[in-house]
């Protein structure tokens, strides 16, 4: 049975959104132009790969039902589970169900501490005992483990290759027909990185995620590759459960944050007068009012909300997922302000300018000229900042949920296992691997979104494309 989260609806309602937008900016020549530019770019090429890898596992974990149970004959009506799964929980199924007792380490076959173990004569004896799941096929794992890992990756490796090589195929067959071209001279041209699109950097980033992704799907089924947390669970899959965390936070709140900078900004700068003095004290005023204190209090009294109306929510998973649509709520309120500067400024140059005189001389009507002369001319500064932005929002997840204001603490996110391993790292022995898994995938997500929207502001910036 299909269930509908708040964040789902809006997150398929932005990929909509970016559908349309695409082919919007398909047939108008000024907004094509700078996308060519990007897409000649080969750092910007491959970090859409990884942005476009990350973007694939949440929106497969933004897909929610509830899984049937078996049919009653008797009562003659299908049962549905109380758990609600995702898409992506139902592709991982064995890493989320293979639970160990308590903590691992990446790849080990045994416990990361000492119990007490009775032996067949009698006697008892500390020692790490094996796991449930990690390393269970081996015999011997402190001289077969090694050489199974080794023989595992590269098979895996082999056919990530030639996967990777397939799609290379098809892609360049396509590519030729569509341009009426021998597959050789494509093949040439691409692989010498003469085309338009920087194909090669984009196969290469492939090559190498796909090459990881199969490794750790093939290892991921016999050991526990990022060890596991104080209650078993597999890191690994938290950390990819955290993905739809992070990147709802970062994109969602951008639907909240610009409508009000958008209107406002453009408002204040055309308008002028007392237009102008009201947008700018309200900006000034909600700009004085320290953005931690304010998000604490908002979510502190939504979990007063949430508490006293416990019945009202029919599982775990809807209360957290209302708290972090409203957590995506409060984050768009706060960080509208410094966009809306911008667009006040930008405005305030395009009133000047002898197209907006003329088509106000003419007596064209002040919602056009809004519309179709100074809103065009200022997506350039929305579009760098929105993509900007997103990396300083993923990272506010991580601090905020790390000072236990953030989303729920029973929602997979970085910014909870981050919280989670403060106490872990202080431990006796250390544990490690939940701070290393949430650092490496937020690294790598945070940079890639930086790669790509420093190419996007070069293409898009009017000064910049001036300069060359």
């Amino acid at each position: 049975m299909l269930v509908l989260f708040w964040t789902d609806v809006l997150i398929y309602l932005l990929v909509a959104m970016v559908v349309v937008f695409a082919l919007y900016a398909r047939r108008r020549e000024h907004l094509r132009a700078p996308w060519r530019e990007v897409g000649r770019s080969g750092v910007a090429m491959g970090s859409l790969v990884v942005l476009a890898f990350y973007v694939t596992i949440g929106l497969l974990d933004s897909i929610h039902f509830r899984p049937a149970l078996q049919p009653d004959e008797e009562a003659g009506k299908r049962e549905y589970a109380h758990e609600i799964l995702s898409v992506f929980d139902w592709l991982v199924t064995p890493l989320r169900e293979r639970t160990e007792k308590t903590y691992s380490a990446p790849f080990a076959a045994n416990l990361y501490t000492k119990e007490t173990v009775e032996l067949a004569d009698g006697r008892q004896r500390r020692q790490f005992p094996r796991l449930k799941y990690g390393a269970r096929h081996l015999d011997d794992p402190a001289t077969e483990k090694t050489a199974d890992i080794v023989a595992t990756g590269l098979s895996a490796a082999v056919k990530g290759v030639a996967v990777w090589g397939l799609i290379c195929v098809m892609l360049i067959a396509a590519l030729a027909r569509k341009k009426q071209q021998t597959f050789r001279s494509v093949f040439t041209r691409m692989l010498s990185g003469a085309t338009a699109v920087r194909w090669r950097s984009m196969l290469y980033t492939f090559a190498v995620l796909l090459v990881i992704s199969f490794a750790a799907a093939d290892l991921s089924m016999e050991y526990h590759i990022l060890g596991t947390d104080k209650v078993g669970e597999d890191v690994f899959y938290q950390t990819l459960k955290s993905i739809r965390t992070g990147l709802v936070i970062g994109t969602l709140t951008t639907l909240v944050m610009l409508p009000f900078a958008m209107l406002l900004g453009i408002m204040a700068g055309y308008f002028g007068g007392w237009i102008d003095d009201v947008i700018q004290y309200l900006y000034t005023t909600l700009s004085s009012i320290p953005g931690v204190l304010l998000i604490a209090a908002a979510v502190l009294i939504l979990q007063v909300y949430l508490d006293n109306h416990a019945d009202r929510f029919s599982s775990i998973a809807e209360r957290a997922d209302l708290r972090l649509l409203f957590l995506c709520l409060i984050l768009g309120v706060t960080s509208w302000t410094s966009l809306c500067r911008y667009l006040r400024g930008e405005t305030l140059k395009l009133r000047d300018t002898d197209y907006i005189q003329a088509a106000t001389a003419l007596g064209v009507r002040q919602f056009t000229i809004l519309t179709r002369h100074v809103a065009p001319n200022v997506m350039h500064i929305v579009l760098i900042t929105v993509v900007l932005d997103f990396s300083a929002l993923v990272l506010a997840e991580a601090v905020l949920s790390y000072v236990q204001i953030g989303v729920d603490p029973a929602m997979n996110s970085w910014g909870n296992m981050i919280n989670s391993a403060r106490l872990e790292m202080a431990r006796e022995p250390i544990v490690w691997w939940s701070l290393f898994a949430a650092f490496l995938f937020m690294f790598s997500l945070v940079l890639a979104a930086n790669l790509f929207s420093d190419a996007l502001r070069d293409a898009f910036d009017p000064r910049l494309r001036r300069e060359k």
